[in-house]
């Protein structure tokens, strides 16, 4: 292409993408932005301030304001902390800051700038798929409407919308296809080398996704030869394997600590039953995925399109992509065999685009007859499709616009055909074009009115429901009193785990697709903390557990004064505002902590949650079971069989609860309780039998459960409820039946926490600084280990006066260190998993491709 003929496909794609956005440029000017109101909101903004932040100030791995803690290169790797699009962003954006032509980026910022990182993304979509038709010996106006209908497909705003990081991918499918011609046709490996090793770099989840179509293009293409004298099978697949590993090393710094990250979190299996086929939703009239374009629908049927190779590529991965649309199965895998997710539509996309290109490259010699029978074919199906659509739905709506369309792309072609005039086949170019337009738009509208887009504005994201100003004095007052290196809050909006992150506080919860497993396990299992919401890919708060509070540095706790039961044991009251109460942890413990007692896990086995607790507070719990430990003598008793259960609202036998009320459950009733007890630890296992979602209260505490076949199930049902101390203990639950069994009852007087406390102990002096913590310890009084709250995870390394030393998984989620006599110099640093080896690899892999890529080979 040339330099004229580049500058006009730029210049023209951006305004097409422009129009593209034109439902949310007007929404903008009503102060609205191009975010969904859940993930959008709660992830996405969040993460691009997070990253922003901790990279211009030249902290790129560790954070411990990444929930409790984490290593958010590796554990980000899945949104923002590698992708090529957002890196670009930050230089910018960092670069107008510099130069004062910006203030410094807040969330509202974040919001503003998404709609036009989202026109700049698509327009570099639509140019470099234009190339990549225009490589494949497509004429230029028809390669440019192909682009637009695979650019402007609802995959891409659907994504860019709730998941932006998504949208990115649509950018190396094109790139791959050239990439895999180049080897295919020409023997030449740098274009797959450059863009594998950039795909995978970027972001590993559609890096799999990516890799998928790439094989199944391979395959075809070895099926159907698109040009004459191509590379021989054996020599292709010596230049792919090898650019491949190639590939691999070049990325190998992002994508190792990626993939660690993936392997690192837990999801548990999904359980329902996923069927092998399912009717997904109805990709002819309006689908959350993939619309299906009426010039794709009327062209399969020409037959004499077929005896073009190209077309048939495009048409018959097509109809596989359009067979693995309607199987769950095919979902599943796509996802990395979990749930079904409907994520890799943009494959579709891409096939059908390259089809109509095609097939307008070779429309003039297509027959009349052809077009006719073809018209009357697409006129059948449709109708056959809309006698599916029930009229109560909102897609019965939408029906006449699409039949619509189909009319009016049918008619142009029938007009192009018969007269064979380029007047003819430019209006059907640009109308393909402007229908394309006139889809998304609709789908923007669609978004905004039935996915709550239209409530994310500047009005919401300064409520209370999200980042309010009395919030952030409350917030900002706390953390002037806080002490170093830090002291956590407990505190979030309802629903909005990142809000640490939003207002830029050392908080308790997080919500993530990728967590660290050990913190997974410490909540679910280990310490059965309840987080108020179940889910996968989030934690939260401590269960107002005085314990653990003192534990973890947790030493604020906040709550709307509605909302200011439940307040954890030894918390006095610091400040309040007009809504909202804070209260400060009067029992709190150094943030590191050393001992002579160690415990360890195997033993506490049998124990209950509180006897861990306790554990953690008087020594250490390690996991390592070689080191030498003392056994739990002090076992905390269940109290159960001295209370009486009473039915409220149905019937409780052979633990089977059945609430025939709007709302029941179970009445606990505890006899002649210790006179020192402040709260009961209440412990139960849980299920709707009927697999239906629930919310369940215990006294004052509220949490929810999720249905059977969520994809965000824990499927764990064994919770444990702190409650303070009262006459009886009420479990609530909606109508319907339930299975309850297990159920204990401890006593909490908090003696351990207030003699622990209350020793006088040296404290180390510890210093934080990014992804490094400094500890000086003089230890005359012969601890053994130090525990700290820092969350055990694979990249710390420890050195001890100078010396290398191991790390110990501590307390079930979090760090020991063994300690020496006398004199400590501790410090730790934090770099991603495998870095080292990483960058050895990519070291390789730049000479390795130096060397392929300059390797002359014989033409055939």
């Amino acid at each position: 292409m040339k330099k004229k003929s580049i500058g006009l496909l730029i210049l023209i794609s951006l305004l097409v993408s422009a129009a593209a956005h034109f439902f949310f440029l007007q929404e903008s000017l009503d102060g609205r932005y191009m975010l969904g109101p859940n993930d959008g909101l709660s992830q996405i903004l969040p993460f691009k301030q997070f990253i922003y932040d901790h990279y211009t100030e030249g902290n790129f791995f560790y954070s411990f304001r990444f929930g409790l803690g984490g290593g958010f290169y590796s554990q980000l790797a899945y949104y923002f902390s590698t992708s090529i699009i957002f890196f670009l962003t930050i230089i910018i954006v960092f670069l107008l800051e510099m130069f004062q032509v910006i203030d410094p980026p807040d969330i509202k910022f974040w919001a503003d700038a998404a709609i036009w990182v989202s026109i700049v993304r698509l327009s570099l979509i639509l140019s470099i798929t234009t190339w990549v038709f225009r490589y494949l010996q497509i004429e230029k106006t028809a390669a440019f409407t192909g682009a637009v209908v695979y650019g402007l497909s609802v995959m891409y705003f659907r994504h860019v919308v709730f998941w932006e990081f998504f949208s990115d991918a649509m950018l190396w499918i094109p790139l791959l296809v050239i990439a895999t011609e180049k080897i295919i046709r020409e023997g030449t490996p740098a274009w797959f080398i450059f863009t594998v090793s950039l795909m995978l770099f970027n972001n590993f989840y559609f890096s799999y996704i990516n890799l998928f179509f790439l094989a199944m293009y391979i395959v075809f293409r070895w099926m159907i030869p698109l040009t004459a004298n191509e590379r021989g099978k054996i020599e292709q697949c010596k230049l792919f394997i090898t650019s491949g590993l190639i590939s691999f090393c070049l990325s190998a710094i992002s994508f190792i600590p990626a993939a660690y990250g993936f392997f690192n979190n837990h999801r548990p299996p999904y359980e329902a039953e996923i069927p092998v086929f399912a009717a997904v939703d109805q990709p002819l009239f309006a689908s959350r995925y993939i619309i299906l374009p009426a010039m794709f629908i009327l062209f399969i049927w020409i037959i004499s399109l077929y005896k073009h190779s190209l077309f048939r590529l495009f048409a018959y991965l097509s109809f596989l992509l359009i067979l693995l649309h309607y199987s769950p199965i095919a979902g599943s895998a796509f996802n990395g065999f979990s749930a079904p997710q409907y994520r890799f539509e943009y494959l579709l996309s891409f096939t059908v685009a390259g089809c109509i290109a095609v097939g307008l490259h070779h429309l003039k010699s297509v027959y009349f007859k052809e077009i006719v029978l073809a018209v009357i074919a697409s006129l059948t199906v449709y109708s056959i499709g809309s006698a599916f659509i029930d009229p109560m739905m909102s897609v019965a709506s939408v029906k006449n616009i699409i039949f619509t369309l189909l009319l009016m792309t049918a008619l142009l072609l029938v007009l192009y055909r018969w007269k064979t005039s380029i007047v003819f086949l430019r209006c059907l170019q640009g109308w393909l074009i402007i229908s394309s337009l006139l889809i998304v738009n609709i789908y923007q509208f669609t978004l905004s009115e039935n996915a709550g887009v239209k409530k994310v504005s500047k009005d919401f994201l300064e409520s209370a429901s999200y980042n309010s100003v009395e919030q952030q004095q409350l917030m900002n007052h706390i953390q002037q009193a806080t002490k170093k290196p830090f002291e956590r809050i407990d505190w979030m909006i309802p629903t909005r785990n990142n809000t640490p992150i939003v207002q830029r506080f050392y908080g308790t919860s997080l919500y993530s697709s990728i967590l660290n497993q050990e913190l997974l396990f410490f909540y679910w299992h280990d310490l059965q903390i309840d987080m108020g919401r179940e889910s996968v890919s989030r934690y939260a708060t401590l269960g107002n557990r005085s314990n653990l509070h003192s534990l973890l540095q947790t030493n604020f706790w906040v709550r709307p004064k509605e909302q200011e039961a439940n307040i954890p044991y030894g918390f006095q009251k610091f400040s309040e505002t007009k809504n909202y109460v804070a209260y400060k942890n009067t029992l709190p413990l150094p943030f590191a902590r050393t001992t002579k007692s160690v415990f360890s896990e195997k033993d506490l086995q049998q124990g209950s949650v509180l006897d861990r607790e306790h554990a953690m507070l008087q020594g250490i719990v390690l996991k390592d079971e070689t080191i030498p430990h003392q056994s739990w003598n002090a076992p905390v008793k269940n109290r159960i069989n001295q209370a009486s259960i009473e039915a409220i609202g149905g019937t409780y036998q052979n633990q089977k609860l059945s609430v025939q009320e709007t709302v029941g459950g179970i009445d606990i009733i505890p006899k002649e309780p210790n006179q020192n007890t402040v709260d009961y630890y209440l412990g139960f296992h849980i299920q709707n039998i009927d697999g239906l979602p629930f919310e369940l209260k215990v006294n004052d505490y509220k949490t929810t459960r999720k249905a059977f076949d969520s994809i965000y199930k824990t499927n764990v049902n064994d919770l444990m409820i702190r409650v303070p101390k009262d006459e009886k203990i009420s479990i609530r639950v909606p109508k319907g039946n339930y299975v309850v069994k297990s159920i204990t009852l401890f006593e909490e007087d908090y003696q351990v926490l207030e003699e622990v406390v209350n020793k006088d102990v040296q404290s180390p002096t510890v210093n934080i600084n990014r992804n490094k913590v400094t500890i000086d310890y003089n230890n005359q009084t012969g601890e053994r280990f130090m525990a700290l709250p820092i969350p055990f995870e694979k990249g710390w390394k420890l050195q001890i006066n100078g010396k290398k030393q191991p790390i110990y998984e501590a307390n079930y989620a979090f760090t020991g260190i063994a300690l020496q006599q006398g004199k400590n110099n501790i410090e730790l640093a934090y770099t991603p998993p495998f870095f080292s080896f990483s960058c050895i690899l990519f070291l390789i892999g730049l000479v390795s491709a130096y060397y392929v890529c300059n390797t002359k080979r014989d033409c055939h």
